[in-house]
């Protein structure tokens, strides 16, 4: 569990780094979080 937190930590850095407007930061957060979603309905 630790690992995946961490994975999901770094890529989200990554992200925010990648932005350049707060609308861009919040698109991102938001096709992270349907990602996650998508992840944990699949276990």
């Amino acid at each position: 569990m630790k690992t995946i937190a961490t994975v999901i930590a770094i890529s989200f850095a990554f992200m925010l780094a990648g932005c350049n407007t707060v609308r861009g930061v919040g698109q991102d957060v938001q096709k992270a979080g349907e990602k996650i979603e998508d992840a944990a309905k699949k276990k």
